[in-house]
């Protein structure tokens, strides 16, 4: 059944415009009633590796679909290059739908594309979508605060553009300062992140939950501790994308809360 937005009063999507649109953490169902109406519109659709086909599939009929991937440690558009094809694609005239996993501003370079769209004097709107490490979390029945575990949380990218750990982290004061921190694009590094985590002064045994696929039919979730966290994932077979989250408000799974 086709949804009926007019009543919405939506915002219109001009032609040679661009829209840095969140597509959710990956079920169709969490996509937004602005993202759903970007997609009805758009001329252009150019679109990351994690965003759904099923959601890709919601876009009016000869909507075209340029493929801007990336995933690391695998060859992948640079940055720059995608930032031009959306200016290119505006200033032919189009509608030109940016499409992002997750928020286009949370570890999702779509500052980079705003700040690249302002400079060229092409106009641009940002629709907000629900971040993996939010969705992650609650699709695991884990809360992100609670006040008998947690008043503050702080999100990390675990993996920088070169492969390692990112430099501008203090992950020594992460560690003593958040109760709960919830590790975006956290395999690879997991076991380095563990060893900073332990030597600044977090528990071996703290819990940690690692969540993969979150929201999606093969999701799957594994809890573990900080010490054998990366073992235990590469046992499991765990593969990305997967957030990780560590602290005391990861056991208020088993609590059933």
């Amino acid at each position: 059944m086709e949804i009926d937005l007019s009543p919405l009063d939506l915002p219109e999507f001009a032609a040679g415009a661009v829209w840095l649109v969140g597509s959710g953490p990956g079920a169709p169902s969490l996509l937004s009633l602005l993202a759903l109406h970007a997609l009805k519109q758009a001329d252009d659709i150019v679109y990351d590796a994690l965003v759904d086909k099923r959601i890709l599939d919601l876009a009016r009929p000869g909507c075209r679909r340029h493929y801007a991937g990336k995933r690391g440690g695998k060859p992948s558009p640079q940055q720059p290059d995608i930032s031009n094809r959306l200016i290119e694609l505006a200033r032919r005239g189009g509608r030109v739908l940016r499409l992002k996993g997750g928020d286009p501003f949370v570890f999702g370079r779509g500052g980079e594309e705003a700040q690249a769209l302002e400079a060229a004097g092409i106009s641009y709107r940002v629709v907000p979508g629900i971040t993996a490490g939010v969705a992650a979390l609650a699709a695991a029945g884990i809360p992100l605060t609670h006040r008998d575990t947690n008043s503050a949380v702080s999100f990390v990218t675990g993996y920088a553009s070169g492969g390692g750990l990112p430099e501008d982290v203090d992950w020594e004061a992460l560690a003593k300062g958040a109760p709960l921190l919830v590790i975006y694009m956290a395999l690879q590094n997991l076991d380095k992140i563990a060893r900073r985590l332990i030597a600044a002064g977090r528990g071996r045994d703290e819990p940690v939950v690692i969540v993969s696929q979150a929201t999606l039919p093969g999701q799957r979730v594994i809890e573990t501790t900080l010490e054998n966290a990366a073992a235990d994932a590469k046992r499991a077979g765990i593969e990305a994308p997967a957030v990780a989250a560590v602290g005391r408000t990861v056991r208020l799974k088993r609590a059933g809360l």
